[in-house]
């Protein structure tokens, strides 16, 4: 990665510089030659388990579990998990994606499981036998959580869950998914609780797949009569939307830790073009024009870095606020990483929209960032009502 001295920042610690260059290292050596010997649009499903068991290999998916199931930290380290996506998202989307689930698919058996369910999944995500997923939105309530209508009934000592999920990453190829369903009858996000599902539980349908511009392993879950052990309830009943909600307050701040993966990268292609290529003879980079785009990219990049940062360290030093800067990092990274990887397209011109072409990739890449664990629009809110609560004391 060219630009390396935001490690120097106060937000991070030693170990943490070290797991930058260490993983930096290992991209350019193990992950880019992978990644480029594959066509992983006509095996996306086994490209993303290679990619998983060489970051078991490299042993980076144990920063996805806690110490006491073979991780790292004693808890899930944010900055970490930030570096980690970041990184991965400057030379690869998918070993992004394929790495951001081991951590959202687990990370609410981390905070909620019992030790029984912890040991028996956790283990198996950190060294990478298991692919983990997270089974929150809805085809009818998207960001609106509240609305959820899967339903899990009790019957002894199982739960009986039927109703649908979509646009599920790792749909299809996970081995378990947490599961978050209605099982009282409280409005809104009252009566909602946290399971964790097997995938060959008799009943689940995972095989109406979504493809979409940038390829990922997607899908919508049926539950039909599907049977859940009540031991593998996740926190208390009724608890679901605050596990959800502390889960992504974990992991928002890791989303837009890609985005800043994805315009680092795109920053860092566009100045190469703009050195490269000549125009009116002279270089791109002589246009006053493009050093305009070139310095606002830089300037994008380096104010998201900071607010991902700081809410990372602020979660990982509990902080008592936490939501409202994850909601910022998540917010502002993700919509200029979009403005960044514009430019550097609007920079490379007409190559910029070429199939293969790395900006035309990263193009597709970014776009999803925005929607996926709370559009922007949501996080909007999220920071009003928190600037709001405050202001009233």
């Amino acid at each position: 990665m060219a630009d390396m001295s935001f490690l120097n920042w106060p937000f991070l610690e030693d170990h943490h510089r070290d797991l930058a260059r260490r993983l930096d290292t290992w991209c350019q050596e193990v992950l880019v030659p992978f990644v480029e010997s594959r066509d992983v649009h006509h095996d996306l499903d086994g490209s993303c388990k290679a990619i998983l068991t060489l970051l078991a290999e490299g042993g980076f998916t144990r920063y996805a579990v806690p110490k006491a199931y073979g991780g790292v930290h004693d808890s899930l380290d944010v900055r970490s998990l930030c570096l980690i996506r970041m990184t991965l998202a400057y030379y690869s989307g998918l070993a992004d994606f394929v790495f951001a689930m081991q951590g959202l698919g687990s990370g609410t058996i981390s905070l909620y499981g019992s030790e029984e369910t912890k040991a028996h999944y956790l283990t198996g995500v950190g060294e990478g036998r298991l692919c983990a997923a997270f089974a929150l939105t809805e085809p009818e309530s998207g960001s609106d959580v509240a609305a959820t209508r899967t339903a899990a009934e009790l019957d002894g000592d199982h739960y009986i869950i039927n109703g649908a999920k979509t646009f599920i990453s790792n749909g299809g190829i996970a081995d378990q998914y947490v599961v978050f369903a209605r099982t009282g009858p409280g409005e809104g996000a009252r009566g909602l609780t946290a399971f964790v599902l097997d995938a060959d539980t008799e009943g689940l349908d995972t095989s109406e797949r979504i493809d979409v511009i940038a390829p990922h392993p997607l899908a919508t879950l049926k539950f039909n009569n599907c049977r859940v052990p009540a031991r593998n309830q996740l926190g208390e009943l009724g608890g679901g939307f605050k596990a959800a909600m502390a889960t992504l307050d974990i992991f928002r701040s890791t989303v837009g830790a890609a985005a800043l993966g994805f315009a680092r990268r795109a920053l860092d292609e566009a100045v190469t073009r703009a050195d490269g290529r000549e125009l009116f003879g002279a270089p791109l980079h002589n246009l006053q024009l493009v050093q305009a785009m070139i310095g606002e990219s830089a300037l994008d990049i380096d104010a998201s870095a900071l607010l991902i940062f700081r809410a990372a360290w602020a979660k990982d030093s509990g902080q008592p606020r936490v939501t409202r800067e994850a909601a910022m990092a998540k917010l502002h990274a993700t919509d200029q990483a979009q403005q960044v990887i514009d430019r550097a397209v609007q920079i490379f011109g007409g190559m910029g929209v070429v199939s293969g072409v790395k900006v035309e990739e990263l193009y597709r890449e970014i776009r999803a960032l925005r929607i996926y664990e709370g559009a922007s629009e949501v996080q909007k809110v999220v920071i009003a009502r928190a600037h709001i609560a405050e202001a009233a004391g």
